[in-house]
């Protein structure tokens, strides 16, 4: 990667590196909370960014769901079973209760979407550089 600096791709702050969840990604993430659930919200709301190439673990949300609302950047949405989607700002993607998916930036792209998440998450198996490599 030529780009070493860390860039903000969508309209909110970057954050800070996401280390409580880095376990369940490949490469650096980043989460700024936008909205942290308490008396009078029950939904949190945060803005995550990753660099060129890095993508969460295969997960499921059980119930809940999660939508991302893509912000800025290049990535890609990919369900179990069905070919990865790419994700351009302005893009919605709903994953649904109990469906198995991943989401990240693409090879050489900087990405950020707004994660509004309910329900427990299931973190899985990471994805396989092979088949990562091989999206376009």
């Amino acid at each position: 990667m030529t780009n070493q600096k860390v860039e903000q791709p969508g309209v909110f702050p970057t954050g800070p590196t996401n280390d409580a969840f880095a376990q369940y990604f490949i490469g650096q993430s980043y989460n700024n909370t936008l909205v942290t659930p308490g008396d009078d919200v029950s939904v949190p709301v945060g803005n995550v960014t990753f660099e060129p190439g890095c993508r969460n673990n295969w997960h499921i949300h059980h119930n809940g769901s999660q939508i991302l609302l893509v912000t800025g950047g290049q990535g890609w949405y990919q369900e179990a079973g069905k070919s990865a989607q790419l994700l351009n700002p302005g893009d919605v993607v709903i994953a649904h209760d109990g469906v198995k998916h991943w989401h990240g930036a693409t090879k050489d792209s900087w990405f950020s979407h707004l994660a509004i998440t309910t329900g427990e998450s299931e973190w899985l198996e990471p994805v396989e550089d092979d088949a990562y490599n091989q999206l376009t």
